[in-house]
């Protein structure tokens, strides 16, 4: 009976331990972005174009320190940083209601793969974002129901690698397993014997 209340504890500690995994921050550096708007590349205006509307000012490469892209209605601006965090600015003193969404695409310029589009400050802004990871290098965002608390308002959200399992939970999963074994085992000995 003792036996079997410690291998219960043991795959019940294993289950939780197994359900623990955490998204990593995914690195920026060196990558290349193209914007869309409202499913239009020309209503993205990126950093390495000055933000002007010309063929391909849709793609740019990471800034660490600068803005890199602007809507072509200049109503909202885009801020990555190098650790994955997207900073979302509206740049103006009111928003019209209507069809605000926005993609942006990594390509094959990102060293790990995209599993997790997370919201990390939200102070700025009431009625929540969208956010969605259309692929492992693509991301959307729709901010047509965004209500922001004042004008040049921001909202912060974090991109992250795939959840990874903690390697301690998945060796308490397999203790667990391998517990629930023997106990099968020695309960099909006592079994025969009796």
């Amino acid at each position: 009976m003792k036996t079997k209340k410690i291998l219960e504890t043991v795959v019940f500690g294993a289950a939780l331990m197994a359900g623990q995994a955490g998204a990593a921050p995914i690195s920026l550096q060196g990558s290349t972005i193209t914007g869309s708007y409202n499913d239009s590349p020309a209503g993205m205006l990126g950093l390495d174009h000055s933000f002007a509307a010309e063929p391909g000012s849709n793609t740019t490469a990471f800034a660490a320190n600068d803005l890199e892209f602007l809507t072509g209605d200049t109503l909202f601006g885009f801020d990555f940083a190098t650790g994955g965090q997207l900073t979302v600015y509206l740049n103006d003193l009111t928003v019209t209601p209507g069809d605000y969404r926005v993609v942006f695409d990594f390509g094959t310029t990102l060293a790990q793969k995209i599993g997790s589009f997370e919201l990390l400050d939200t102070s700025g802004i009431g009625a929540l974002p969208t956010l969605s990871i259309l692929n492992d290098h693509r991301i959307a965002l729709d901010l047509s129901s965004v209500t922001w608390n004042d004008a040049f308002g921001s909202f912060t959200a974090q991109i992250g690698t795939a959840d990874v399992p903690e390697p301690g939970g998945i060796a308490l999963l397999l203790a667990g397993t391998a517990g629930l074994a023997l106990a099968r085992t020695r309960r099909r000995k006592a079994g025969a014997q009796g």
